[in-house]
């Protein structure tokens, strides 16, 4: 297991999780999310390619677009 902080909560997740997986995990569309790890936009088309490691710091928002 890892622990990870997620939008500042703690959380356990199985050795080899993926950013997508994570996602994939949460209550909103991943579509309808952005992501950091450890403070680096991670685009959603990297998401799988993401490995988390013990100790990360994840955040997800949604963007505000407009003009």
């Amino acid at each position: 297991m890892i622990a990870i902080q997620l939008n500042k909560e703690r959380l356990e997740f199985p050795d080899g999780t993926t950013l997508a997986g994570l996602v994939a995990a949460l209550d909103k569309a991943p579509a309808a999310l952005a992501t950091a790890v450890n403070g680096d936009f991670v685009p959603r088309d990297l998401r799988e390619q993401c490995r988390l490691n013990d100790g990360d710091v994840v955040m997800t928002f949604e963007p505000i677009t407009g003009g």
